[in-house]
């Protein structure tokens, strides 16, 4: 079971997604794409690590997300990727555009219970620079793409889900 859980920033989408992994008695492995190059990074990725049960195993994997998770999952084990945001800014900044498609093509086949976390960055302002439009776009498109194949997708806004799909 695939799904995609998105929200802006500090929506709550992240908490949500830890709350299902929580509830769904699996042993839980959270897939982190984000990487600490600054200070406010290491900042926040050290507050998702002190949320997390100390009994969840993490994998770092900021690139090759779809080996990992192909390695990771299994019928038995609740997967939680956090997040396609992060994962995409690796791939455009690292030239490694391929990792896209890998990824949507083991998404569908892969057993277990999967929780995929994205920001929805298209709701507000052009964006001022030739980057983060593309950013922009790149990220709207591949929410799009994952949501096609997701089972569920559920949108957080101000801490409240909603089932889209």
């Amino acid at each position: 079971m695939l799904e995609l859980v998105l929200g802006g920033a500090r929506s709550g989408k992240s908490a949500f997604a830890e709350n299902q992994a929580r509830l769904s008695g699996l042993p839980v492995v959270y897939v982190a794409t984000g990487e600490a190059r600054d200070d406010e990074m290491r900042a926040r990725i050290d507050k998702h690590r002190r949320r997390r049960p100390d009994h969840w195993r993490t994998v770092e994997e900021p690139l090759r997300l779809a080996e990992a998770l192909t390695r990771e999952a299994a019928p038995e084990k609740f997967l939680l990727v956090e997040c396609l945001t992060l994962f995409l800014s690796n791939v455009l900044l690292g030239g490694a555009e391929d990792e896209i498609g890998h990824l949507l093509a083991v998404l569908p086949g892969l057993p277990g219970h999967i929780v995929v976390v994205s920001n929805e960055v298209g709701w507000g302002i052009t964006p001022a620079n030739a980057l983060a439009r593309r950013f922009a776009d790149e990220q709207g498109q591949l929410n799009r793409r994952v949501a096609e194949i997701a089972d569920h997708v559920t949108l957080v806004a101000a801490g409240l889900p909603l089932r889209l799909k």
